[in-house]
């Protein structure tokens, strides 16, 4: 679905935005053609109006034109707070001047949000692919902005198959992905997904041979055995070595590769702390939508799936 309604953050360095900031003139144009812009919030006063830098003008987001929401009480005020000294989009609802006689650009950012709510979240569907930027990182997920600053969930364990201890090990604050819309409940919010964007088992493995050592990350100890990630979607086993911690690099030894079990069996070379950049999130479906995922190989004795 093509959407005009992206994450904040993502129209503020665009030219056509630029230009809308560049003068009085073309800020009246954006006023006239009711075209949404962006800009950064520079001040929350103590009544939790919005003070957006415009360059060559001040504008100023009323409490009430912040996000939907807030006037009902169903979003609360650190929606507004937490903006500061971050890009906010908004439409031009007029001009005014301020105490000191300047002009004043009045803004409002819960239009272009209601906007994006009616003609674009509305219309989504459980398996459709979207863009979103992570905007928040809790224990148990993350919020990502899917469109003018709205807000979805993605819950930890719907981040990848691997296990990760904290959402942190994945992601970081405005961090751009794709999410796959997972399921919306009564009051049209939107539960989100990442892992069916990530690979199946066999794509995940088409890459490892038997008898090669690659990289990996400690996720899990066990008395049983040592879970090293291979990639976000896959995990394999080492057995128990003393001295391992999870978070720990390390070098394994691929020892097997069970497709029917879906297992792969290692041998950890070693292991070290490093503090290593998270690689790029390889995406094996970037668009559409999907009805139905399956991860792992039909031949498999169990069957791990999605159906949307």
């Amino acid at each position: 679905m093509n959407n005009m309604y992206k994450p904040e953050g993502e129209l503020i360095h665009t030219h056509e935005n630029k230009k809308y900031l560049s003068c009085h003139s073309s800020l009246r144009e954006a006023f006239y053609n009711s075209i949404a812009l962006e800009a950064r919030v520079i001040r929350c006063d103590s009544e939790h109006n919005l003070y957006v830098d415009l360059g060559c003008m001040k504008g100023i987001i009323p409490r009430s034109q912040g996000a939907c929401g807030i006037d009902d009480g169903t979003t609360r005020d650190i929606a507004l707070i937490s903006r500061v000294n971050k890009p906010v989009v908004f439409k031009i609802t007029g001009f005014s001047a301020d105490s000191n006689a300047q002009p004043c650009a009045v803004l409002s950012r819960k239009a272009v949000q209601a906007e994006c709510a009616d003609k674009y979240i509305s219309r989504l569907v459980p398996g459709d692919i979207i863009d979103a930027t992570v905007s928040h990182i809790e224990n148990f997920g993350v919020f990502c902005d899917i469109g003018a600053g709205i807000n979805a969930l993605m819950p930890i364990d719907s981040i990848s198959v691997s296990r990760i201890p904290h959402p942190s090990a994945r992601f970081y604050t405005g961090q751009r992905i794709k999410a796959v819309v997972k399921s919306i409940d009564e009051m049209g919010r939107l539960t989100l997904s990442h892992k069916e964007l990530l690979g199946t088992w066999e794509e995940n493995t088409a890459s490892l041979n038997i008898g090669e050592t690659v990289p990996g990350i400690v996720r899990s100890v066990e008395k049983y055995g040592i879970f090293v990630e291979l990639a976000p979607n896959l995990a394999g086993l080492a057995e128990y070595t003393q001295g391992i911690t999870p978070g720990s690099h390390a070098g394994v030894y691929i020892k097997s590769i069970l497709t029917q079990k879906m297992k792969i069996k290692l041998i950890i070379v070693d292991s070290f702390d490093a503090d290593y950049p998270a690689s790029e999130l390889k995406y094996f479906i970037t668009e559409g939508h999907i009805d139905r995922w399956q991860y792992s190989p039909s031949d498999c004795q169990r069957v791990v799936e999605t159906v949307f």
